[in-house]
């Protein structure tokens, strides 16, 4: 018999790379495709977190807040911080009104045993009230500047409003998935008997501290902010209730 006939002695040139394909699809990575969708799905939100969420947006139509946010606590300046701009206000009217009687009465002294002459009230009275006046107006520009400064807590974030003058403001919004800390301070005895002090958050990842002077009820705001951190990290909801 012909080796060459013999079925047994044949090669089959396709047994060797039928045989192989196996090993060889194992070395390969396995990719899965899978659709995304057009749009991202929306979180639930559930009516009482709606209804929150419309009662802040009509309390404080100038914040921008997400579908489902809504504030926990509005964070005023004490009104001690006033203090030192009405009592600035009204040393200068003082000083004003002393200047006035002095130089109308004439008895300022020359330094030779002789008094100054009188002069008018009504003269004097014209400088003093036009100066008393925009002593006044700033106190009142001052006075609006301080309680424009605002500290927000949502359910979501913290946002500051920050105003340093008459044309300049700002605002700053800190997510509280990013917030690493949060404290308070109350040095002397005056922000304990008043129950103010200075709120401090600091950030992770580009370590930032944010700081908030004269907050009326520092522990109590303190509390909430880190119990809303909590709660929003451990994926429980943020209801804002101490």
């Amino acid at each position: 018999m012909n080796p060459q006939e013999n079925p047994s002695n044949q090669q089959n040139p396709q047994n060797t790379p039928n045989q192989n394909y196996p090993e060889q699809q194992s070395d390969q990575p396995q990719v899965v495709y899978m659709a995304r969708p057009h749009e991202p799905i929306k979180p639930e939100i559930s009516p009482a977190m709606l209804k929150k969420h419309e009662d802040s947006k009509r309390k404080y139509p100038g914040l921008n807040l997400s579908e489902g946010e809504f504030i926990i606590s509005a964070i005023r300046r004490h009104p001690v911080g006033l203090l030192s701009i009405w009592a600035g206000a009204g040393t200068v009217i003082i000083v004003l009104l002393i200047i006035m009687v002095v130089l109308g009465s004439g008895t300022l002294s020359t330094g030779i045993d002789t008094a100054s002459p009188a002069l008018p009230i009504a003269i004097l009275a014209i400088p003093v009230i036009l100066i008393s006046i925009l002593t006044l107006i700033f106190a009142a520009i001052g006075t609006s500047i301080y309680n424009a400064n605002r500290f927000f807590l949502t359910n979501e974030s913290v946002i500051q409003q920050i105003q340093t003058s008459l044309f300049s403001k700002r605002e700053q919004t800190v997510s509280l998935s990013n917030i690493e800390d949060a404290s308070y301070t109350q040095d002397g005895i005056i922000p304990h008997l008043l129950n103010y002090g200075m709120l401090r958050l600091s950030t992770q990842g580009d370590e930032t501290t944010y700081r908030f002077n004269y907050a009326s009820s520092p522990q109590r705001q303190i509390a909430l902010l880190n119990n809303a951190v909590e709660a929003f990290k451990n994926g429980r909801p943020v209801n804002g209730e101490d």
